[in-house]
């Protein structure tokens, strides 16, 4: 019985699967492309990267630098020192934004994780309409944030649809003025920014959702653990990027809200829901102290970093002393 031919038998074929006739490892020489070519991809993206430094870093150090100035947007202006920065934290305008806006970034964060979770847990993978209800829930966020408030300006509106509920439902007594009373102007606020933004949470949890096995969550349950320990100890570990990613993002965009409440209630009634956001926007283009202006978008710009910084740190600290 003839012995079927080898690699080492076969003139060439050892060196065709990268071995010499020693048998040891043929490293493959790799032909070293032109400098030309190695270096074309960089000057495809050379446009996009002059745009993003001309667009972000060179305007935020612009604006730093007129921060320390008293520039009017227009004829000379001198250096002030820290006297803007100083007005930031002695104005009560000023004092009550920072308050305002630490105040929707904590509730926001809480709120459409919560409720971005929840909903991502139900939708995930039981119900037959989960698709039509995932797109459903993910439609707000598509939409224009300007559009959907106007749209809730007019149902939070005295004689608009709110109270025209409650009315018929016999809670006269509720009825009140949602955008005009400063207790509750700011929770309406809240209450729009969750509302669109819960679908963009949702999907994030359910990317996270996808990379938990079904097998863990089986195995699991037939071993006789409840739910709330299945979700504690098998579901929660596997999501804590997910989570990570989430809150990191909630919490930017509850610290930079503008949209809504420049739509909502202009700032009003009586400063209740001016945040620092809102008060760039006034400082710089309404009252024409770009100098002051930009003090506070910079002090905005420091406290959203910092935030940003220590919650990452804090969750991915979490998640190491988990492992």
């Amino acid at each position: 019985m003839s012995e079927s031919p080898t690699t080492a038998t076969i003139p060439g074929a050892a060196e065709a699967h990268g071995m010499d006739q020693g048998n040891t490892p043929i490293h493959p020489v790799r032909a070293r492309r032109p400098r030309s070519i190695r270096y074309a991809s960089w000057w495809w993206t050379l446009p996009a990267v002059l745009i993003i430094v001309t667009m972000h870093y060179v305007s935020v150090g612009v604006g730093g630098f007129f921060s320390f100035t008293n520039y009017k947007g227009f004829g000379s202006f001198k250096l002030v020192g820290l006297d803007n920065f100083i007005k930031v934290f002695t104005d009560p305008v000023a004092r009550g934004a920072v308050g305002n806006t630490l105040l929707l970034a904590l509730g926001f964060v809480i709120l459409v994780n919560l409720f971005g979770f929840g909903f991502a847990l139900a939708l995930n993978r039981q119900l037959r309409s989960r698709h039509f209800l995932r797109g459903l829930l993910f439609m707000p966020v598509v939409l224009s944030p300007l559009a959907v408030s106007f749209v809730w300006k007019f149902i939070f509106q005295y004689n608009g649809p709110l109270n025209g509920f409650l009315a018929a439902a016999g809670l006269g007594e509720w009825q009140k003025a949602w955008l005009g009373d400063p207790a509750t102007a700011i929770w309406t606020v809240l209450l729009v920014m969750v509302w669109q933004h819960i679908g963009i949470t949702m999907v994030i949890y359910l990317a996270g959702l996808a990379n938990v096995p079904q097998e863990l969550e089986e195995a699991a349950s037939m071993d006789g653990a409840p739910l709330l320990k299945r979700f504690q100890h098998v579901v929660l570990p596997l999501m804590r990027g997910a989570v990570i990613i989430a809150s990191i993002l909630s919490l930017i965009r509850g610290l930079s809200v503008f949209d809504q409440v420049l739509a909502l209630t202009a700032g009003g009634p009586f400063n209740a829901t001016e945040t620092l956001a809102t008060q760039v926007w006034r400082q710089t283009f309404v009252n024409s102290n770009f100098g002051y202006g930009s003090a506070i978008a910079l002090v905005l710009t420091i406290v959203i970093a910092v935030l940003a910084l220590a919650q990452m740190g804090l969750m991915r600290g979490r998640e190491d002393h988990g492992k």
